[in-house]
């Protein structure tokens, strides 16, 4: 009776594991026609830091996400700054952006499934292989951030997104031609669990008020 018990604890135990919210690091590379950046996610609960790397390693700038205070700071390391970040304007979608849902396919060990995204009269299809369920932060994180790059946008134009769901690939591509105009891909996770101070303003940083 007692081994019984043992291993039903067990199992219960590591099926809570798995089912966890991912924290700590998440690499990825942003690909354009001309450059390619290397950023990386640290998350903890509702709070994010991303840090964007320039071309020698260095970290040239950060945004701080609180999504519970709904809130987005900056942070320059060269001048030593930060502030608030102000939310864009919403971008307007011209004509109407289709989605369907595709196949599945295994990346870093994930599985993905595949959602297409394509919107005739801006001439742009963008795929994404989206994994689900541990990864709560990005559809919020996204949203609060408001960026316009059309590969953020088409991203919320996915309804209803399963919960937890975060793209590992995406690849945004012209109709006309099936010309590659920007992929997202992540490329190392790393299970951690961040300290509380990797999410405050670094000491010796001055507010700059815009």
């Amino acid at each position: 009776m007692k081994k019984i018990l043992i291993i039903v604890t067990a199992f219960l135990s590591l099926s809570q594991l798995i089912a966890q919210n991912f924290s700590g690091d998440i690499e990825f590379k942003y690909a354009t026609q001309k450059d390619t950046t290397v950023n990386i996610y640290i998350v903890k609960n509702k709070m994010v830091k991303l840090d964007q790397y320039g071309k020698k390693g260095n970290v040239e700038g950060s945004f701080l996400f609180d999504l519970a205070a709904n809130e987005v700071k900056f942070l320059n390391p060269k001048r030593k700054l930060w502030g608030m970040q102000k939310s864009e304007t919403p971008q307007v979608i011209r004509g109407t952006c289709l989605v369907t849902k595709g196949g599945s396919k295994t990346i870093l060990n994930i599985k993905c499934t595949e959602y297409i995204v394509k919107n005739v009269e801006e001439n742009t299809v963008i795929t994404y292989w989206i994994a689900e369920g541990k990864y709560p932060f990005f559809a919020p994180l996204v949203k609060l951030w408001n960026r316009k790059d059309k590969q953020s946008i088409y991203f919320g134009q996915i309804k209803p997104l399963p919960e937890g769901s975060m793209p590992l690939l995406s690849e945004e591509r012209q109709l006309t031609d099936n010309k590659l105009l920007t992929r997202l891909e992540v490329t190392k996770f790393v299970n951690s669990a961040p300290a509380d101070a990797s999410f405050a303003i670094p000491e010796g940083y001055t507010k700059f008020d815009q």
